[in-house]
């Protein structure tokens, strides 16, 4: 028989690697879990917890460490929810994920789903409120099948994600990969009554919550650059010293050339931020520790930035110099890129951690 108290454990360690998001997949979580506690889990699957034991983890530990702050961020994204779908209504939007669950955790997304046979009926409405957002066509397979779905990406507050299907998937039945039953979703009305019963001194129309209120947690971002100041790199490449002296350098360029696009300065200052976590992978490490604290431009700009240097040298093969070719991003990551290699010098002056972020924070 399945022991309880082995399947809370590793529950418990599976959701401890997903809240610090170290893993941001069920089952490899668990495995990893499992690894630690020497469990050899090909031979005892049933002593794994499902997916939602996990995530009633996660919910606990968020409470915990979170406190009444997680109550509050919960209450907000809920009514930020309510004003995309009131903007988005002729695309029947439903709501699903943590958000509708009350699984929110620091770096949560509001997840939406929408249907429309043409993407740019919704750009249109977007770019008509000035809200500004990015587009990702993003490859998945599954069950042995290459499927592309549509992402719009707004940059807000709480970082919001809105699924695009067509009008004939209206009626499908997604299922959830935590439990595996049909997901639960709402739609406006559904959430209008979700929020009156769990917000009674909540006005809806009081709530006009501003999409562009994308503030930054600076502490955290501190907290992921000053490491790099320990990170001594390869005088070959790097004769400059330190990851975070070279990171301030790049991010001085970046400023000086582009004062007015905080994104792209965010992914100079950024863009190393994982050799403080796995220097082995510091790309992919960086990218994941910076899911929720930046917008989704930054962190593309950030996940392809070796790609550009790859391009820039001609060592990147030809269906990847095609794939980087397509992103929107493509001149901007060529120009990150040239910056990237322009900050390695000696000597020079540079801002403070707190400067370039207090400059990131308050610049219009």
């Amino acid at each position: 028989m399945p022991d309880p108290r082995l399947r809370r454990e590793i529950a418990v360690r599976a959701a401890a690697l997903m809240y610090a998001r170290e893993e941001s997949e069920y089952l490899t979580a668990k495995r990893k879990a499992a690894k630690q506690m020497r469990i050899d889990w090909k031979h005892s699957p049933k002593d794994l917890p499902s997916n939602a034991e996990v995530r009633e983890q996660v919910r606990l530990l968020a409470d915990m460490l979170e406190g009444d702050k997680r109550g509050e961020d919960l209450r907000d994204m809920r009514l930020l929810a309510l004003r995309v779908m009131r903007l988005l209504e002729a695309f029947r939007p439903r709501l699903v994920g943590s958000t509708l669950t009350g699984h929110v955790r620091k770096g949560s997304d509001i997840d939406l789903h929408i249907f429309t046979d043409h993407l740019s009926a919704v750009t249109d409405v977007l770019d008509d409120h000035g809200l500004a957002y990015t587009v990702e066509h993003k490859q998945i397979q599954k069950h042995g099948e290459q499927n592309v779905y549509t992402h719009v990406h707004l940059q807000a507050r709480f970082p919001v994600e809105l699924t695009v299907y067509t009008n004939t998937q209206h009626r499908v039945v997604f299922r959830s990969s935590i439990t595996g039953k049909p997901i639960e979703r709402a739609n406006l009305k559904a959430l209008e009554a979700l929020i009156v019963e769990w917000y009674p001194d909540a006005t809806l129309e009081d709530h006009e919550i501003d999409l562009d209120e994308a503030g930054l947690d600076t502490g955290l971002l501190r907290l992921l650059l000053t490491p790099l100041e320990a990170v001594i790199q390869n005088p070959a490449y790097h004769p400059e010293g330190d990851a975070l002296y070279h990171s301030l350098q790049v991010f001085e360029l970046a400023r000086a050339e582009r004062d007015w696009d905080i994104e792209f300065c965010a992914a100079a200052l950024l863009h190393d931020v994982g050799k403080a976590i796995d220097p082995a992978d510091h790309v992919v490490t960086g990218v994941d520790a910076l899911k929720g604290l930046v917008s989704e431009r930054t962190l593309t700009l950030i996940a392809h930035h070796m790609e550009a240097h790859a391009y820039r040298d001609g060592s990147l093969g030809a269906r990847a110099r095609r794939r980087l070719e397509a992103l929107a991003d493509f001149e901007d990551l060529l120009l990150l890129s040239e910056l990237d290699q322009a900050g390695r010098q000696r000597g020079v002056s540079v801002c403070t951690v707190d400067e370039a972020l207090a400059w990131l924070e308050h610049s219009p």
